[in-house]
C-alpha cells in the first residue's frame, strides 16, 4: 500500500485527509512487518500510526498501555467508527475481562488493549497463545527501561511476549519521553532489526514561566489570583493528594469552580471528573500527576505545577498535554527553594532498600509464597514487593512457579549474591535528573530549547516567548488581604474520612486538620510522645468546630473512643471532654485481643489482620447513633473493623471525628 493509497483509507475510516510524514514513515514500516521505535512529542498523533495499521492486517492488534483512562477514551472513539475494540485492565471485573480475552480468541477484536500488569493474570497467559497476532503496540513504552522516568516491571513481561513471537510481527514503540539513553535501552530489549524515528519535541505554542514563592500560602495566593483573571480551563499539579484537595477547596472557598482528582479516588468518581472536566465543567482540575496521562483534551490553556518534579523528563511529558489545538497555552511552576525535599524523598525511597530485599529473599527460603503472603512475611508494601520481585527474577534469584492455578515465587539455591551496583546507580541517575530540573527554574536559556535539548532534539530552535526570552523575573509574595483569607480558610478547612461502605453503617466521617497542614501535628506528638499531657483545649476548639460544621444536622446517642494501644488515657480523655460539651453519654469499647501500633505495619493486609475481631462492646447499641473518637486516622482499618463490630451490634449509624488525618501515607499520584 502505498501513501495514497493509505491516505484514502484513512479518509473513510478516520476522517482525516492526510499524514504527517513521520506519521506515514512509521506506519509504512510497520505494514512492511518492521519493528520501529517512535519519540514524537505530545499531541502529534502518535496513536494513529498504531491503530491505522491495526485496521488492515487481518488479525489482532494488541496494545499494551499503563494508561486506563486512555484506554476508556481510544475504545470509545475506536468503536464509535465501527472499529471493533475491547479493553483488559483492574477497573473491569473478571467476568468483563474474560468475555474481552474470549471475544479476542475468536477472532472478534481487532484491536485489544492491555495494562501490562494483567499479564501477571494466569487467564490471560493460557489465552494469549491462542490469539491471532498481527501486531504488537507498546505504548508509554519508557515504561520498559529501568532508566525511563516511570519504569513499571510489567513492562518487562511484553518483552517475553514478543520474544516468543515470530519475528515477522511488526511491534511500534511509542513515547514522547525518552532520553538517548532509554532509547538505546528501549531498542536493545526489544531487539531485532528496530528503527528509531525521532521527531523534533518543540511545542512553539507553549508559554514556560518560573514563578518564585515563598511558602504554600504564596501558591494559593497565586493560583487563586491567576484563575480569577485568565480565559479557558486547565489543570493544577500538586505533589501528593493531600495537597490536591486543599487547593481545590481553598479554590472553593474563593467562589473558584474547581475539584480534586487523585488515584485514591474511586474508579467511578474519577470517570465522572473526567467527562465533566472534557465538557469544560471546571476551571481547573486540581490533582497529582494522575491527571492528563492519555485523555484527549486538546483545549487546555494552562498548567500550574505547585510542586516541582522529579525531572525535566516528567515536566515536558505532564506540560505536553497542553494547548494541544495549537493554541497558545500558559505554562507555569510555583517554585520555591524549600520544594526540593519532596521529590527528593521518592528518589531516594523509589528503590526499596538492600535490607528490604534481603528480607524477600529470607522469606522465599523458607518456602514458596505468593504475592499476599509475601506482603505479610515481610511486612513491605505491594509497590515495594513488586520492585524488588520484577529485580531479583531479573537477577534470577527467584523464579515463578505455579501451584495449580496458583502462582507463587521460589528462591533458586544456589542463586547469586543480590547485586545492588544497579540500584545505586540509578538513583545517582536520579538525583542528577533531579539536579536539572532545578537548574532550570534559574536557567537564563530559552526554557523550552532546555528541556528539548535535555530529552535528545538538538534540532530545535529558541521558542521567543518563554520567561527567559522575554527577559521576565517572576516574583510572587502574597498581599495582606490575601493572608488574612487564606488564615481563615486553614481554621476552618476539616478533612473528609472516607470510611463508608455497603457493608458496615459507617458514614464518611471528619478531622479537625491535616496532621502536617497546621501545627496540629506538632501538638500531638508532643502531647503523645514527649509526655505533653492531656490534648490542650486549641484542639478540642477545633476539633468541635470539625465536628459542628461536618454533622450539624446530624443527632447522636452516644459517644465511644478507640481503646488505645500504648498512649495511655490521651484519647479517653479528649472524648470525655467532647462528649461533656456535647452534652452526650459515652462509653467504653473494649479490646478483647492484644494488639500493636498500626504504624509499625506497611501493608494493609497486615494492619487488616493485626485489629481483626480485637473489639467488642458490653452495652445495648440497637438503632443508636454513635459518634467514634480517635486522635489519628491513618489506613482508616482500625475505624472500619470498630464500624463493622457496631454494625453487627445494632448501630443504625457510625460516624468517626478525629482530631487529624495524617499524610504520612500520602503519594504523588
Amino acid at each position: 500500500m502505498n501513501r495514497t493509497e493509505a491516505e484514502v483509507k484513512l479518509k473513510q475510516v478516520f476522517g482525516f485527509d492526510r499524514f504527517f510524514d513521520d506519521q506515514w514513515k512509521t506506519i509504512d514500516r510497520v505494514l512492511q512487518k518492521k519493528r520501529v521505535l517512535l519519540i514524537e512529542k505530545t499531541g502529534f498523533g502518535k496513536s494513529l500510526t498504531f491503530q491505522f495499521p491495526a485496521t488492515q492486517f487481518d488479525g489482532l492488534t494488541i496494545i499494551f498501555s499503563p494508561l486506563i483512562s486512555l484506554m476508556r477514551n481510544q475504545i470509545k472513539s475506536l468503536n464509535e467508527k465501527g472499529i471493533k475494540a475491547g479493553l483488559i485492565n483492574s477497573e473491569q471485573t473478571d467476568d468483563e475481562n474474560n468475555l474481552t480475552i474470549q471475544n479476542a480468541i475468536n477472532n472478534k477484536l481487532k484491536i485489544l488493549y492491555i495494562a501490562p500488569e494483567r499479564q501477571e493474570n494466569s487467564t490471560w497467559q493460557e489465552a494469549v497463545s491462542k490469539m491471532n497476532i498481527s501486531f504488537v503496540v507498546i505504548d508509554e513504552a519508557h515504561c520498559i527501561s529501568v532508566w525511563g522516568h516511570d519504569f513499571r516491571p510489567a513492562f518487562r513481561r511484553i518483552i517475553n511476549l514478543m520474544q516468543l513471537l515470530p519475528s515477522n510481527i511488526p511491534v511500534l514503540a511509542t513515547t514522547a519521553t525518552a532520553t538517548v539513553n532509554v532509547a538505546e535501552d528501549i531498542k536493545n530489549q526489544i531487539g531485532g532489526d528496530i528503527e528509531l524515528i525521532r521527531g523534533d519535541l518543540l511545542r512553539e505554542n507553549l508559554k514556560l514561566n518560573v514563578v518564585h514563592v515563598e511558602s504554600e500560602e504564596d501558591k494559593m495566593a497565586w493560583i487563586s489570583n491567576y484563575l480569577k483573571k485568565v480565559k479557558g480551563n486547565g489543570i493544577v499539579y500538586t505533589g501528593t493528594r493531600s495537597n490536591a484537595e486543599i487547593f481545590s477547596k481553598w479554590c472553593e472557598s474563593e467562589k473558584l469552580n474547581t475539584i480534586y482528582y487523585h488515584a485514591g479516588l474511586d474508579s467511578d468518581s474519577r470517570k465522572i471528573i473526567e467527562k465533566e472536566w472534557m465538557n469544560n465543567k471546571y476551571k481547573a482540575v486540581i490533582s497529582t500527576n494522575a491527571l492528563g496521562m492519555g485523555i484527549d483534551k486538546a483545549d487546555i490553556r494552562f498548567i500550574i505545577h505547585t510542586q516541582i518534579p522529579q525531572s525535566p523528563i516528567h515536566y515536558y511529558q505532564e506540560i505536553g498535554r497542553a494547548g494541544r489545538d495549537g493554541k497558545t497555552a500558559e505554562i507555569f511552576l510555583l517554585f520555591n527553594p524549600k520544594d526540593t525535599d519532596l521529590p527528593l524523598s521518592f528518589i531516594n525511597n523509589a528503590r526499596p532498600s538492600a535490607e528490604k530485599y534481603e528480607k524477600v529473599i529470607h522469606a522465599l527460603k523458607q518456602g514458596p509464597l505468593g504475592e499476599k503472603n509475601l506482603m505479610k512475611a515481610t511486612n513491605l508494601k505491594q509497590t515495594q514487593v513488586r520492585t524488588i520481585k520484577a529485580d531479583l527474577l531479573d537477577q534470577k534469584i527467584i523464579r515463578e512457579v505455579m501451584y495449580g492455578k496458583s502462582k507463587k515465587f521460589e528462591y533458586l539455591y544456589n542463586a547469586p549474591k543480590l547485586d545492588t551496583t544497579t540500584f545505586e546507580a540509578l538513583r545517582e541517575h536520579r538525583l542528577r535528573e533531579f539536579e536539572k530540573m532545578v537548574e532550570y527554574t534559574n536557567t537564563n536559556q530559552c526554557k523550552m530549547l532546555y528541556l528539548c535539548n535535555y530529552l535528545g532534539d538538538n534540532n530545535s530552535s529558541s521558542c521567543n516567548i518563554c520567561d527567559s526570552c522575554l527577559h521576565n523575573k517572576n516574583k510572587f509574595s502574597m498581599s495582606e488581604d490575601d493572608k488574612m483569607k487564606i488564615k481563615q480558610f486553614q481554621d476552618n478547612f476539616f478533612p473528609i474520612l472516607e470510611v463508608e461502605t455497603t457493608r458496615t453503617n459507617l458514614i464518611n466521617g471528619v478531622a479537625s486538620s491535616y496532621y502536617g497542614f497546621s501545627n496540629v501535628g506538632a501538638i500531638i506528638h508532643k502531647c503523645k510522645y514527649e509526655n505533653g499531657g492531656d490534648y490542650p483545649a486549641i484542639l478540642l476548639k477545633q476539633t468541635l468546630r470539625a465536628f459542628g460544621r461536618t454533622f450539624k444536622e446530624q443527632k447522636f446517642d452516644l459517644v465511644l473512643f478507640v481503646p488505645p494501644t500504648k498512649s495511655g488515657k490521651l484519647v479517653e480523655n479528649f472524648a470525655n471532654k467532647i462528649a461533656s460539651t456535647l452534652k452526650l453519654p459515652i462509653a467504653p469499647l473494649i479490646k478483647i485481643k492484644e494488639t500493636k501500633e498500626q504504624k509499625i505495619f506497611q501493608n494493609g493486609a497486615l494492619k487488616t489482620e493485626n485489629i481483626k475481631d480485637a473489639f467488642d462492646i458490653n452495652i445495648d447499641i440497637i438503632d443508636k447513633s454513635i459518634l467514634l473518637i480517635d486522635d489519628i486516622f491513618d489506613s482508616g482499618a482500625t475505624i472500619k473493623e470498630i464500624g463493622k463490630m457496631l454494625t453487627n451490634k445494632g448501630a443504625k449509624i457510625i460516624a468517626p471525628l478525629v482530631i487529624a488525618k495524617t499524610v504520612g501515607g500520602d503519594i504523588a499520584n
